[in-house]
């Protein structure tokens, strides 16, 4: 099959994201459709997409035994797995709508999520997700059918069945349904960092529309030959749609990750060519190599640092905004000495690496590009489907998000908010007309919420957050992301939030790296084990100087006057984080109430 995007099934030839799948099975019935890990018998398998479609059969019958009609909705509560993909396609086989919800989020929320869509069906993996989600039936009447993959050790309950004992042994394919393009595919709620989630109604054309534009940014294509690995939440819509749907499109295979914690050996064994990560992902590995080098000899480290020197004069060069440079002919030696052996850790075969959701730090896209990983950043949200902009490999601006994918609009609006406009633009939130409106105008511009500017080439720096402006008492602005990112690059600290909401000072809370803190709690002269050093005049004295040295860049009225260390993450498990991982800075804020107050008390 010929590399290139003439081989693409196209959104007018899917029309759903059902019709995809079915094209997808008609065209490469035999070729690999996904490879996943056999828990029970500890063995890579594979699927081809004929077996897929015999399996998504089996789904759909049972379905089909709920009585379900129509634009009804059914949740999943699954790892990714092959399982995830059968579930969807035979609910849109039917007319249904799926709502996703993530495994590790907490049982209220996921019973908030259920009711809000009034979902009929629930579909989840585990016994231990079962005695968190019992905790909250009552909230979840709505649901008449609950189907569970693993066997349940105390199933009191009649709606509940095991997957083995409610799919039939084998059905066959019911006749499709008339094909609508603007039918309501799916509700994907948002991950809530403001407040209760807002259900995003997403299109089978809004979805189909983005994947098909999103590859046709890679000009030297996909095919059969290729494999995607699959790790980040097919809850979240980049996953989603550049993991899943983009896949399908383009007829590549995916690979998927047994766990984050086993993502280095899954990326040696599936040897993945795409790879869509968040930011926090390539920071790990970046984290990992310098920890690495900090270990080893000097001359290991100067031999690293050469090497991402001239692979970064090389990467200019080639994108035609750098002069050639000597360094450039040491490359071939360089890669094979250094950067060959860091790929290899990837798989080695990486053809396309992509990182959205959040902004990739400048220092971490740099190592990556020079050490040979075509790595390009993009730029999205879940209301767009999601990709809005994304870099081209050959045109690669990485101090950018890149230009807006083809049939997209953009513009900046007041107080240079970026808005979009498009054929990837949501149908709007579930049930919420009044959150709808004030997201998009009656011209059809959606306010992303971001800050942005847009440059002669086209590309589109995003450079803040409308709502997360630090307004102070004396009227001064602080961007608390910016300030956060500047103060992250000190690796004593793992997560930063930066607080003064109303007050004339900023102060700073911080979860340090347990390892660093070990070191440094030792130079100061305390002990790192005394939940009182902490709190201690000398380290807090200390931290602050290392804080101040990170943000010099900002304006004088900037300053962090005080500082909350604590060892404890702020995770999905203790509501700090949301599912994707971003920071509930209101949760923060209330957890750490009386600290706060003491610190602006002086005491």
């Amino acid at each position: 099959m010929p590399r290139g995007i003439k081989h693409y099934i196209k959104p007018e030839e899917a029309v759903t994201l059902y019709g995809l799948f079915l094209e997808r099975a008609k065209r490469t019935p035999d070729t690999i459709a996904y490879r996943y890990f056999d828990i029970r018998q500890e063995v890579w398998l594979a699927l081809t997409w004929a077996q897929m479609l015999a399996q998504v059969a089996r789904w759909q019958a049972a379905l089909l035994r709920e009585n379900l009609a129509a634009g009804d909705r059914v949740a999943l509560m699954l790892r990714n797995c092959p399982e995830w993909v059968m579930f969807e396609q035979a609910a849109m086989s039917l007319g249904l709508v799926v709502v996703p919800l993530y495994t590790v989020d907490r049982p209220d929320n996921a019973a908030y999520i259920i009711d809000n869509a009034q979902a009929r069906v629930l579909l989840f993996e585990t016994d231990e997700q079962w005695q968190e989600m019992r905790s909250v039936r009552e909230q979840l009447g709505c649901v008449q059918r609950m189907v569970s993959l693993d066997r349940i050790t105390t199933a009191d309950e009649p709606r509940l069945s095991h997957a083995d004992e409610w799919l039939p042994a084998e059905a066959v394919l019911q006749p499709e349904r008339p094909r609508q393009r603007d039918e309501l595919a799916t509700i994907i709620y948002t991950s809530g960092t403001t407040g209760k989630p807002k259900g995003v109604m997403l299109s089978h054309h809004n979805i189909l529309y983005n994947a098909y534009a999103s590859l046709s940014t890679f000009k030297e294509g996909l095919d059969s030959s290729d494999i995607f690995l699959s790790f980040l939440p097919l809850s979240h819509t980049f996953e989603r749609t550049a993991g899943y749907y983009m896949a399908m499109m383009a007829g590549a295979a995916v690979g998927y990750a047994r766990s984050i914690p086993l993502l280095a050996d899954d990326m040696k064994i599936i040897r993945p060519t795409v790879l869509a990560s968040v930011p926090r992902i390539y920071e790990r590995i970046y984290n990992a190599i310098h920890a690495k080098l900090e270990e080893g000899p000097s001359l290991r480290h100067k031999l690293f640092t050469l090497t991402v020197e001239a692979g970064w004069d090389r990467f200019e060069y080639q994108q035609g905004r750098g002069a050639w440079t000597p360094k450039i002919l040491l490359w071939p030696l360089l890669k094979k000495l250094v950067a060959a052996k860091v790929m290899d850790r990837l798989g080695g075969r990486l053809r396309l690496s992509v990182s959205g959701g959040a902004a990739l730090p400048p220092k971490v896209s740099r190592l990556f590009i020079a050490l040979g990983l075509p790595l390009v950043q993009g730029y999205g949200m879940t209301e767009t489907s999601p990709v809005v902009c994304v870099n081209h490999v050959e045109d690669n601006r990485p101090s950018t998000v890149g230009p807006p994918l083809e049939g997209i609009q953009i513009r900046i609006g007041e107080q240079n908010a970026l808005l979009v406009k498009g054929p990837c633009n949501m149908l709007g939130y579930w049930n919420n007309p009044e959150a709808t409106a004030a997201m998009i105008d009656k011209d059809g511009w959606l306010n992303t919420g971001d800050t942005a500017s847009i440059g002669a080439s086209g590309h589109v720096s995003i450079t803040g957050r409308l709502k997360e402006i630090i307004v102070m008492s004396n009227g001064e602005k602080v961007p608390p992301a910016d300030m956060e990112e500047a103060i992250l690059r000190d690796n004593l600290f793992d997560q930063v939030m930066v607080y003064g909401e109303g007050h004339s000072t900023l102060l700073v809370l911080a979860v340090v790296n347990p390892d660093k803190w070990n070191e440094f709690a030792q130079q100061v002269g305390v002990r790192a084990d005394m939940p009182e050093s902490l709190y201690d005049t000398r380290v807090e004295q200390q931290v602050l100087q290392r804080i101040s040295e990170q943000i010099r860049e900002f304006p004088g009225y900037a300053k962090v006057r005080r500082v909350l260390l604590q060892t404890e993450p702020w995770s999905i498990e203790n509501g700090m984080m949301t599912p994707t991982l971003k920071l509930k800075r209101a949760q923060v804020v209330v957890h750490f109430f009386e600290q706060i107050k003491q610190l602006y008390e002086g005491r």
